[in-house]
């Protein structure tokens, strides 16, 4: 049985980004348990580097997904951008574009994009401590813009078929490994 571990960006005394009130922390927090549940209703076993609002240091959180022996590590945050409704959709960041973390990152994408995100496609990070420490293959959902209201609304709307999308983006790939 695969170990997926999920990471909600964010929490605590780190807000992450911020609109209208808007906190990342909160709607990564919020997907990352949703999607945990859905993994977990599959047979997936998963560990949370949180489930409330506190604040580990990214450098933490690799280090307990490498502690547990997870197969996978997901970190869930939501994008921002200079200016309010300058950019739509997804993004999901590599430490390498190739091999299996590419591989669950096209999975997560295609199936946000299926439910109306707009793809901006897979980006190679090789600075995120999340994807350069942890020693499984690693993800950064960017789960729409913060500051986009569209992609509030899309996400607000259709919150569970986007934990659903992610959830099922994992299971592909972990299904396809095993």
């Amino acid at each position: 049985m695969a170990l997926v571990v999920i990471d909600a960006g964010h929490g605590g005394s780190n807000p992450g980004a911020v609109y209208q009130g808007r906190q990342e922390k909160d709607d990564a927090l919020a997907l990352a348990l949703a999607v945990g549940r859905i993994l977990e209703q599959n047979g997936v076993e998963v560990y949370y580097t949180r489930t409330t609002d506190v604040y580990e240091s990214p450098a933490r959180k690799a280090e307990e997904g490498n502690a547990v022996n997870g197969d996978y590590f997901v970190s869930i945050h939501r994008n921002s951008s200079p200016y309010p409704n300058q950019y739509t959709g997804v993004e999901t960041l590599v430490y390498n574009r190739y091999g299996e973390a590419a591989r669950l990152a096209n999975n997560i994408n295609s199936r946000l994009e299926q439910i109306g995100f707009e793809n901006q496609g897979i980006n190679e990070r090789k600075n995120l401590v999340v994807l350069n420490r942890t020693e499984m293959p690693a993800v950064l959902v960017e789960a729409g813009f913060i500051n986009t209201d569209a992609d509030n609304q899309l996400l607000d709307e259709r919150f569970d078929d986007t934990a659903r999308a992610i959830a099922d983006g994992i299971l592909a790939t972990v299904w396809s490994a095993g």
